[in-house]
């Protein structure tokens, strides 16, 4: 398994990004990147509140930046040769976020098998001992051919 080249994997996100109408619907950027792992955000915004009467934003938001975010970590994985779907995807809400804060989302494939790769993520609001909120997660994997490179 040999390491993607930055400029790919800078590539590889835009297209990701691009390809994600609602990324810009929720102003969701990139924030880092590396080997099979990915850093997203999304700032506050009073279209996303959950809660009026708190200002707190909405659960849906936060699942839809960690999806993306996990989902992006698999398509950076090396090996990865097609896009990739969300088969499985567990969210624990652990508090909520501040309000006015940016949510961030850090993902890592920890495991590609031929079909499937396995993803932990996490978001936070600048806190990331205390976490929003952590998921784990399965997603399709589909290997670049062997006598295709």
């Amino acid at each position: 398994m040999s390491e993607i080249p930055q400029q790919q994997r800078e590539k590889i996100a835009a297209q990701f990004i691009k390809a994600l109408p609602f990324c810009a619907a929720l102003d969701i950027k990139l924030d880092s990147m590396n080997v099979s792992s990915a850093a997203m955000s999304m700032p506050y915004d009073k279209r996303i509140i959950g809660d009026p009467e708190t200002g707190v934003v909405h659960g849906g938001a936060v699942s839809a930046l960690l999806d993306t975010c996990c989902g992006l970590a698999v398509s950076l994985h090396p090996e990865s040769g097609k896009p990739t779907a969300t088969i499985d995807l567990r969210i624990d809400y652990m508090r909520p976020a501040k309000v006015g804060e940016r949510i961030v989302a850090e993902a890592e494939v920890y495991r590609a098998t031929r079909t499937v790769a396995f993803v932990r993520a996490f978001a936070h609001d600048g806190d990331r001992e205390n976490p929003v909120a952590s998921a784990t997660g399965a997603f399709t994997f589909s290997p670049f051919a062997k006598d295709a490179a």
